[in-house]
């Protein structure tokens, strides 16, 4: 993923914040020799810590085909993109010049996480994480806890295994528009604001946070 200056997290709590918002993201995993690599579409709960840059907890169904390619290589990516809009060529023309002749983009924000992935099948190791994923959507506690050998769970608890993954890089892009000048950026978040589409709001609310953090 290219990130330009303009588009780099403006720190670390830039990207956790946004990351504690967006629980929804893509695993990447080596495929085995001769294979392609495996992608996953997961539900996740970031935490800050431990480590430098945290852990991502999640869950899947032990038949999935991907552990094997888990288990032989541990180095994963786990990549979450969100609040992104395509923008017309006309709302990015510089002042002066014909609208026609401005290149369409998209703006978005997306982070990577490289992690160490470690699969957990202890019931009772793996009972306390998955409660920890599942009180971050939950938070009102509205399911009861998995608990070996305890109704209502504990007989599914064999029916999964657990992601405790440890983040070992971060790569952060916000694209919103941080390189053009303050008139473009005034009319793109006006016309943001008027087409009100999917995502066209949060990308208005992440252009004008930016603008005023910088």
């Amino acid at each position: 993923m290219l990130i330009h200056p303009w588009d780099a997290a403006l720190d670390d709590d830039e990207w956790r914040d946004w990351l504690s918002r967006h629980d929804f993201g893509q695993l990447a995993v080596n495929g085995l020799p001769g294979e392609p690599p495996w992608v996953q579409p997961m539900h996740f709960r970031y935490e800050d810590g431990p480590g430098p840059y945290g852990r991502i907890l999640a869950h899947l169904a032990r038949p999935n085909p991907l552990w094997r390619a888990v288990e032989a290589q541990p180095t994963v990516l786990l990549s979450v993109v969100d609040d992104y809009v395509f923008a017309p060529g006309p709302w990015t023309a510089p002042e002066g010049t014909p609208t026609a002749h401005s290149t369409p983009t998209s703006y978005y924000a997306a982070v990577q996480l490289r992690c160490t992935a470690h699969v957990i099948d202890d019931p009772a190791e793996k009972a306390e994480l998955l409660n920890r994923q599942v009180a971050h959507f939950q938070p009102d506690g509205a399911t009861a806890l998995a608990a070996p050998g305890e109704a209502p769970f504990g007989r599914l608890l064999s029916g999964i295994r657990v992601l405790n993954l440890e983040v070992t890089e971060v790569r952060a892009k916000f694209k919103y528009a941080g390189n053009k000048p303050q008139e473009v950026q005034d009319r793109i978040a006006d016309r943001l604001a008027e087409r009100a589409g999917p995502g066209d709001l949060a990308a208005r609310a992440h252009q004008l946070r930016r603008r005023t953090a910088n």
